[in-house]
């Protein structure tokens, strides 16, 4: 350890000459503490809101989704379906076909979101685990079923046991509209409700209705068309591989995204939350480093005795300088790594105990208490921006220490 390191040590865990010092010191270091640890819990909470919303997302979002790079509709998706359903790794390949129609039930209405699937759907995805009422049915021996989304549910006021069908209207895509009977207009169909499912997420509860492909596709003027291609992936398959070879073999006319792609704006605005919340505290942190630099300079003037002592023993003004700048670094790491400690320890109580809870009627919420979810990502951008701060921490040290050493030689002159 050099001479410059152990007078730093010493001078951090020693008692200082003047009751000022020491507390401004003990402020310095907390300071840093608690906004390192702050850092580490915000950045973990907005983990843990990222991961619950993905995860609710992936139960109903396929693993992999092709869809046309020009145009709304793959013409012939029975082709895609074939060639996408021979690659390694594939363990399933679906079309859907997904439009908007207007729904009507007795005397309501709205616009929904239709999603024509096929009929054992269900067995791609998680939607089992979501349906709150009734059970995932399309089809029986002499009628055809929707699954319905919480939204249109309550709009419409329909549930499974009811006996009413749901009328569908969709515009029809070619051939001219007749003025004399603008019915002509539509097509239209019904359907009985079968089930009511709930995600608890606008994009999906709000409108969307799931329907039988073949209706979907008589509803929309579709044959061979699909508008989505879907993909679930066999166990133990890689996500990456299969998407490139997806890519490979379809070529620039088609686009392959995963979940994440597939809820990119989400994903987004999650992420840019969390970063802005970051830069606040760094700024927040970067104000409490003051102190430090405070802390020092009050340090300097009080060893001026000691300085001087220095000086007299040989010691340049270099070595005096790094003291001091060494100082500013340990009093930096100290608080860094105790801010870290406690921001673990306290997203660990979190995870297990849940001790900071969400307002609300937990009935009605995903999750009662705050989420977290540590990454080390994080942590290691938190301390290296600890060790940036500590960086100009020293700079500002060293040209106080050098203006302070200039003036004592000026004076000893």
């Amino acid at each position: 350890m050099s001479l410059p390191l152990k007078i730093a040590c010493r001078y951090l865990v020693s008692k200082k000459g003047h009751q000022a010092v020491n507390i401004i010191s003990i402020i310095a270091v907390c300071g840093v503490v608690v906004s390192t640890a702050a850092l580490i819990c915000v950045l973990s909470v907005f983990n843990g809101f990222r991961g619950l919303i993905m995860g609710k997302l992936a139960m109903l979002d396929p693993q992999v989704a092709i869809t046309a790079t020009l145009g709304k509709t793959i013409n012939d998706a029975d082709s895609v379906i074939d060639v996408v359903s021979h690659i390694q790794g594939v363990e399933r390949v679906v079309p859907v076909i997904e439009d908007q129609a207007l729904a009507v039930y007795d005397q309501l209405q709205m616009p929904v979101r239709l999603k024509g699937v096929p009929d054992d759907y269900n067995t791609t995805n998680a939607m089992d685990s979501v349906i709150v009422d009734g059970k995932w049915k399309l089809r029986d021996q002499v009628s055809q079923f929707a699954v319905v989304g919480a939204g249109p549910a309550v709009r419409l006021c329909v549930r499974p046991e009811f006996l009413g069908m749901v009328h569908l209207y969709a515009p029809q895509r070619q051939g001219r509209v007749n003025i004399a009977n603008p019915m002509g207009a539509f097509r239209q169909d019904s359907l009985f409700v079968s089930a009511i499912f709930q995600l608890q997420q606008n994009s999906y509860d709000a409108d969307l209705i799931y329907v039988p492909l073949d209706m979907a596709r008589t509803l929309f003027d579709y044959d061979t068309q699909a508008t989505q291609i879907e993909v679930k992936l066999a166990p133990g398959a890689s996500e990456s591989d299969v998407m490139r070879d997806i890519s490979g073999a379809l070529g620039s006319a088609y686009q392959v995204k995963n979940r994440l792609m597939q809820q990119s704006e989400a994903y987004r605005l999650v992420n840019i939350e969390k970063w802005m919340a970051f830069l606040l505290l760094a700024f927040i942190l970067v104000i409490a480093t003051f102190n430090v630099i405070s802390t020092l300079s009050l340090l300097i003037i009080e060893k001026d005795d000691s300085i001087a002592t220095l000086r007299a023993l040989g010691a340049h003004d270099r070595q005096i300088s790094r003291i001091f700048v060494l100082q500013g670094w340990l009093i930096t790491l100290v608080g860094a790594v105790t801010g870290v400690v406690i921001g673990l320890i306290l997203c660990l109580c979190q995870y297990h105990f849940g001790w900071l809870r969400l307002s609300g009627d937990p009935a009605n919420m995903i999750v009662s208490a705050y989420p977290v979810e540590v990454q080390w990502t994080d942590v290691l951008v938190t301390l290296a921006l600890v060790a940036v701060v500590g960086l100009l921490t020293s700079m500002v040290t060293a040209l106080i220490m050098r203006h302070r050493l200039k003036s004592n030689s000026k004076q000893s002159n």
